[in-house]
This record gives C-alpha cells, structure tokens and sequence, in this order.
C-alpha cells in the first residue's frame, strides 16, 4: 500500500497542544508528528467508536501477544507475558518509578543533554537531577563513564534515567555501551529507568537493542518503559507499557503504577495499540524512509544555506539537535527570536540540560512542504539574528 506523508493535516483548532499558536507561527518543537496514522489503526478505532458504547476497557491476551511478537520479530527480543504492565503512559510510568523506587533527596542520574520532562519526574517529587553531560567532540556524543562512575558511587544516587535511543541527540546506543552501564550500575545498586519510546523511529538499516537484552545484570536490574505512540502518532490515546524481566522490581512497579492509578486503560488504549503492532509495520517502514528523507533534505539545506549553525549526525528519532554555539551560547534568547521574528516555534536546548545551551531542537515529523517552510525560516530568522 502507498502512504502519502505529503498529505497535509490541519491541526489548527482541534485542541492540538503543538498547534494551539499564533495564525502565523509554524510549530516545529513538540515531539508528535503531523501526519494521519496508519489506516489500519484508524479503522480499527473507528470501528471500536462505531459501537458507541464506551465503558470500562480491560487488558486482553491479545494486547501482550501482539507486543510479545512485535519485539520478537523486529527486535529479536522475546518479552514473557508476565513481564508486561500496561500504563497510560511513559512519564507516568517514570513519574510512579521514581516515586516508588526513590525516597526524597536521594539522586537521579540523567545523561544530558536528555529529554526535558525527565527533570520535571525528579524535581517535582522532591529528588535531586544529577547531570552527567555525554561527552560531546563537535560532532558525536557518548557517555564519559569516568564521570558516569563518579555520580553513580555516591550512596545517595539510587536511579539512572536512561533514553534508548536518546532523545534530543539521536543516537543509538551500542551494546558495549549499555552493557558498561548495566555494570556500573549493579556494582553500585542504583536501578535503571529505559526509556525506548523512539526506539522504532530508527534511520532505515538501523536498529535499536533493547537495554534488558545485554545482559543478565541489564535485564535484572533494569524496567523499561515502550509505547506505540511515539511511533505511530497515538499519544493522545495514552497506551504505554512498562517491561521489567525482575519479578521483585516487577511487584514494586506494578504496586507503584496501581497506587497511583495510572494501570487502567481507556477504551480506545488496547484497540489503537494491538492495530499498531499487529498491522502497522508497513506503515512504519515508509515512514522511517520519509523521514530519513526529510533529514536529508534537512542536511544539506543547513550545510548550504546556513553554514553557521552545525546539524549534529543523528540514527533515530525525528528530531534535529542543531548546535548554534557559532552565533550564540543562550540558545534560549535566539528560540524565542526565531518565533517573534519568523514565527517559527522551535525548543532551546537549555531544556534539556546545561549542556544544551547553545543548541536547538526541531521536530522535522511532518510534510516536505512544512519542513521546507521551516527550513526557510530557520534560515531568514539565523541570518537576522546575525546580523541585527
């Protein structure tokens, strides 16, 4: 079947979170796409509308069946049954861990730069954020396990929040890699939180490994949180669920996300969810190529229109980490005026850590006539910028 990611969408007044701007901005900063999902999950949940009857959901064998195959044959992991627990949603899911697993003022490790909300999921219930900025040459970012051992060797850092793969930089983790960290971790009992929320939205050839596959230390002291909605464009259907191989681990998050009533779906949850991983796998393939596509396009439009912002090297997700330290360390006053000045609504970097400044983040998830727009833009915004 042919899918057509050309197709615009009008998002305007539909309560959309990312599109609820100024007529003449151009949102480019929230991670949801602006393309319609698969047909054969919107047929799925228009005919479970189509019942009109909308009550209390629960979770049936098919809801873990279809992941259970799903991480098999795309992943070559298998997930028991019992390892699943479904949730409403990721940060939720985070959000209850750290509660659940953490006391107050004990230490969470995050690698930044790294997703925004992870901060609030710490902060807001009174645990400290303790950055380990990924080592960074100009063009690549790893992890800096000196530094990483050093904050993990502290008794009060009892949780590392992890992004497989990581968002805002779009890299894919290496086995080596995790597998150092699921050491380092074990030595010093502090357990790990595995976001894997984009780990579909891969570059076409490239695939993720599931933090819990590396090893016996991974899988054990380790609950990884996965969801259809990143990939699918789903995530006003709040469906998630959390993995955790660990049947003790397992008892505490499950009484964790029951405490706080984040374990029950809505009536729309299982049907877009088991639609996704039973059927949406063609979709997902042409969607990873448009949006390799619409990086490239990106790519060369940087390197030849705006040489002095620099687009660092990604393998997944579809979002942009734009190193702008030629023009500016304050990466925040330049956002907020390419958004006055253009109207083009992008994130700051400072969001994501302190190593974010200097950097911003853009969402290229959406038709090559937006991105072109936004490209334009970008360009019209950086050279005023320069040069006022």
């Amino acid at each position: 079947m042919n899918y057509d990611f050309d197709k615009p969408v009008n998002r305007r007044g539909t309560l959309s979170v990312k599109w609820d701007v100024a007529g003449n901005e151009l949102p480019m900063w929230v991670a949801d796409m602006d393309f319609e999902t698969a047909p054969e999950i919107r047929d799925a949940i228009q005919k479970r509308a189509g019942h009109g009857a909308f009550g209390y959901t629960l979770i049936p064998d098919e809801w873990y069946e279809s992941i259970q195959n799903w991480w098999e044959t795309r992943h070559q992991f298998r997930i028991e049954k019992d390892w699943l627990i479904f949730c409403t949603g990721v940060v939720p899911a985070i959000s209850s861990a750290v509660r659940k697993l953490t006391t107050p003022a004990e230490k969470v490790v995050l690698l930044t730069p790294v997703y925004n909300i992870f901060f609030n999921s710490v902060v807001n219930n009174g645990r400290y954020v303790v950055e380990c900025p990924l080592s960074y040459d100009g063009e690549c970012y790893d992890v800096d396990f000196e530094a990483l051992e050093e904050v993990l060797s502290d008794p009060q850092t009892t949780m590392l929040i992890f992004c497989n793969p990581h968002n805002p930089v779009g890299k894919i983790w290496t086995k080596e890699t995790m597998e150092r960290i699921g050491e380092l971790c074990w030595k010093y009992h502090v357990v790990v939180i595995s976001d894997e929320i984009h780990c579909e939205l891969t570059d076409p050839g490239k695939s993720y490994i599931p933090f819990a596959s590396v090893s016996e230390k991974c899988r054990n002291n380790s609950i990884t949180c996965i969801a259809p909605t990143k990939t699918f464009n789903l995530a006003g259907l709040q469906t998630a669920a959390v993995m955790v191989p660990d049947e003790t681990l397992r008892h505490k998050i499950w009484r964790a996300l029951n405490t706080d009533e984040a374990a029950e779906p809505n009536v729309f949850a299982m049907t877009g969810a088991v639609a996704a991983y039973q059927k949406g796998g063609p979709w997902l393939d042409a969607l990873r190529d448009y949006l390799y596509e619409n990086k490239q396009a990106a790519v060369e439009f940087i390197k030849k229109e705006i040489p002095k912002i620099h687009l660092v090297p990604s393998e997944a997700t579809y979002l942009l980490w734009i190193d702008c330290r030629k023009i500016t360390e304050d990466s925040e006053k330049l956002a907020a005026f390419l958004r006055k000045e253009t109207g083009l609504y992008l994130s700051s970097g400072i969001q994501y850590g302190k190593t974010g400044e200097g950097f911003l983040r853009m969402n290229i998830a959406c038709p090559r006539a937006v991105l072109k727009d936004g490209l334009q833009r970008l360009k019209d915004g950086i050279t005023l910028y320069i040069y006022t």
